[in-house]
């Protein structure tokens, strides 16, 4: 496990190799609501022979001090805090779901930042459906994650892994759900995305039920550099469900516009 320190609170993240500065800029990711940073551990696997690669767990989230934070706004920050601990000054941020709208925000407010962005699974603008709601704010974390589970994944998933999904995802403090859905039904960057001047690559599930392919679809035509793969058979956690998938789409993205050193 690898920690740092930002704003007084324990940070864990995960790693693809022992990072070094010889093979270039890093390739950050960052989870959705509820989520953590073993989400992407099969892109971890894969592109980190090639690429500085790195998952964070947002606070509150796996093994990561803090509660979590009530707005977008509050995680970008966070997340530029992280990237100024790690001695990362430019990057490619990839981000699913909610990281997607964090990503964005980074996007939009500290441009110089990036060198591209990697938007799976998302939207500018993230509703959070009123049963979810509902359950968190009653306290609910199970029924939450039921919830959660039923509609994330398609439907030819394996029934043990949307229930592996639901546990993981039941774990979390109900502070932190609260938060993230409520920082989620807030954000709405649908009339600013057109301000983004990086390259994007926006990544979807076919059968995405929470953020569908037409949220794809707007940001692929409304961000001025923005390529758009739908991956048949996968849902909303397509990065689980189509691992090999979204490593190829995601490598060849790289290839094209990170310099690997000589």
């Amino acid at each position: 496990m690898a920690f740092t320190t930002v704003n007084g609170l324990g940070i864990h993240y995960g790693v693809g190799a022992p990072l070094t500065s010889a093979r270039g800029p890093a390739v950050v990711f960052v989870h959705g609501a509820g989520g953590t940073q073993e989400q992407w551990r099969f892109q971890l696997r894969h592109l980190g022979p090639r690429w500085d690669t790195l998952a964070v767990d947002l606070p509150g989230h796996g093994e990561s001090q803090g509660t979590g934070y009530r707005t977008i706004e509050e995680y970008r920050d966070f997340l530029r805090d992280l990237l100024d601990a790690l001695g990362i000054f430019r990057t490619v941020l990839v981000g699913h779901s909610m990281g997607g709208a964090i990503v964005q925000k980074i996007a939009l407010t500290y441009p110089d930042r990036l060198i591209a962005l990697g938007l799976v699974g998302t939207g500018a603008r993230l509703r959070v459906h009123p049963d979810i709601l509902a359950s968190v704010r009653h306290g609910d974390v199970q029924g939450a994650a039921q919830l959660i589970s039923r509609w994330a994944y398609s439907e030819g998933v394996l029934s043990a892994t949307v229930a592996q999904g639901a546990e993981a995802f039941a774990r979390n403090m109900v502070e932190t759900l609260e938060g993230d859905f409520l920082a989620c039904d807030a954000f709405d960057v649908m009339q600013e995305i057109g301000r983004i001047q990086v390259p994007a690559l926006v990544v979807c599930g076919e059968d995405d039920r929470l953020t569908p392919v037409k949220y794809a679809r707007f940001l692929q035509q409304n961000i001025p550099q923005a390529s758009l793969a739908i991956i048949p058979g996968a849902g909303h956690m397509v990065m689980l469900e189509k691992p090999m998938d979204v490593n190829r789409i995601i490598s060849t993205f790289l290839e094209q516009h990170l310099h690997l050193p000589a």
